[in-house]
């Protein structure tokens, strides 16, 4: 199991923080036990983060600089040629980045290796999301989050934390279904849009889920029914504001409601349980408030572990 770091948060709009989140992992990673009830030894098959690549890093940090007066304006620049130019480059910057996530993850996949992407805001793991597109034709994709995160382009930015599944929905038409979970804050653009889909994405809010549980229905039976929307081989792209946000406080975008980390847990396992093969995935949007809290790192290494132990688990079917 390959982990790719991806320190990147440019075209985060509300806190950021993201960029710090690879790191929190890590060092939360250290007070989680080997031994995991649900998945077993997960770690006798060995995992590996990568180093953080460092042109990541020297991108990451010119385009937030390029980005923070876009962001200001609230992307309205035509007319400003600074921030006409500004916008331009955190664009390129962010197709330099998709480029080299999809190379790497690509380059690792060559080798046999489960490929995850560690980020980052929720624009990180665009490349390699492409990179398993392109390796498991007819994949199929779990979306946790609180937001759809299918704008055409948020504040100018084509490939925001908030487009990441309207790009990979508009120029991937390969993947035949996109299952969201959790969604809690939308535009109604985005609900057209998934309207318009014909079935191809299929939101399970969490509204519609609250109401489920309400009426008294167990919550395996509803994670069940999301599975079943599912094909064969998933990809799954877990924001961690997914999640109630007592579990992650410091997270960029946080919005109440949400899955409790039983029900993530759950969720996840019942995609291996059913079957189904967990071929990559990704863990965002952990932002620890500064280098002493652990929390919000300690969760992230968490629900990455059973993401880890679920996705080799699932090899042998």
């Amino acid at each position: 199991m390959v982990l790719i770091p991806v320190p990147w948060e440019p075209t985060v709009s509300y806190r950021r923080g993201a960029a710090r989140g690879p790191a929190a992992i890590l060092r939360a990673s250290r007070q989680v036990d080997l031994f995991d009830l649900h998945t077993g030894r997960p770690y006798e098959q060995g995992i590996a983060m990568l180093d953080v690549d460092p042109d990541i890093v020297r991108w990451n940090a010119e385009a937030c600089a390029a980005a923070e007066p876009v962001i200001a304006a609230l992307g309205q620049v035509a007319g400003d040629r600074d921030l006409e130019a500004r916008l331009a480059a955190v664009n390129e910057l962010s197709r330099r980045l998709n480029e080299r996530v999809r190379e790497l993850a690509a380059a690792w996949m060559e080798r046999g290796k489960l490929v995850g992407v560690v980020g980052g805001d929720h624009s990180a793991p665009y490349g390699t999301i492409a990179a398993h597109a392109e390796r498991y034709p007819g994949m199929g994709i779990l979306h946790v989050d609180a937001h759809a995160d299918l704008r055409d382009a948020y504040e100018g930015f084509t490939d925001s934390h908030a487009s990441i599944m309207h790009n990979v929905a508009t120029r991937y038409p390969q993947i035949p279904r996109i299952v969201q979970v959790g969604l809690r804050d939308m535009s109604e653009d985005e609900l057209r849009f998934i309207r318009a889909s014909n079935g191809r994405i299929v939101a399970h809010v969490d509204a519609a889920i609250a109401d489920r549980l309400f009426e008294g229905e167990p919550f395996h039976l509803i994670a069940d029914s999301i599975v079943e929307d599912l094909p064969d081989d998933v990809y799954v792209t877990f924001d961690i504001d997914g999640l109630d946000p007592t579990l992650c406080p410091s997270t960029g975008t946080p919005v109440p409601g949400g899955l409790t980390f039983q029900q993530a847990v759950a969720l996840i396992g019942r995609i291996q349980k059913s079957g189904r093969r967990i071929v990559g995935f990704d863990l965002n949007e952990v932002a620890p408030k500064d280098d002493k809290d652990d929390w919000d790192g300690n969760v992230g290494a968490r629900v990455l572990y059973k993401l880890i132990g679920f996705a080799l688990l699932s090899q042998n079917r």
